[in-house]
């Protein structure tokens, strides 16, 4: 009888890495990470409602002070405007909403046509997502093709109990209850 330890299995297979680092080849394998879905929304100074979508979102960054973070694009010409906010409202949208997210990502279209939204000071919630979070800005760090930005939350309310949120994995939009 032949014993193979697990560091002999592991030394008699060799991993086959690609060097494919392509934005495409890069998205692919990025997306087998499954994200909760963040819309990001505020009042402009000229009282404009201006909103995004990120899925590359991240909770619990910091406990003290109390951080959350994402990672923007360049080229976003929405994050310039909730930059300049008091205050940035978060919703991780919940089960069902992953019409809301697309509606919210389109571009050249009113993203807040006929959506259910709340309040408070600047931010805007979109109702019946998981989570709210009243965040402003922290800090800001270049990343390559996209910006990382520290949100603060000042307040919050969960409603996880009523609404699971909603994932995003393998490009699209999923329910946790789904698996």
């Amino acid at each position: 009888m032949i014993v193979t330890t697990t560091l002999q299995a592991h030394l008699q297979t060799t991993t086959q890495l690609s060097n494919d680092l392509s934005p495409l080849s890069l998205r692919g394998a990025f997306g087998q990470f499954p994200s909760g879905v963040a819309a990001l929304a505020a009042y402009s100074h000229d009282g404009v409602a201006q909103g995004m979508v990120a899925s590359s979102f991240t909770v619990g960054v910091s406990l003290e002070p109390p951080l959350v973070s994402v990672a923007v694009q360049n080229t976003s010409t929405t994050w310039p405007l909730l930059r300049e906010t008091n205050r940035i409202g978060v919703s991780i949208l919940g089960e069902g909403q992953g019409t809301i997210a697309r509606q919210m990502a389109a571009k050249g279209s009113d993203r807040f046509d006929g959506l259910n939204i709340e309040t408070n000071s600047d931010a805007i919630f979109v109702a019946e997502s998981a989570l709210w979070l009243e965040t402003s800005i922290y800090g800001e760090f270049p990343a390559g093709d996209h910006v990382v930005a520290l949100l603060e939350v000042h307040n919050l309310a969960d409603f996880t109990d009523v609404h699971e949120p909603l994932v995003f994995h393998k490009s699209q939009f999923r329910n946790i209850r789904d698996h």
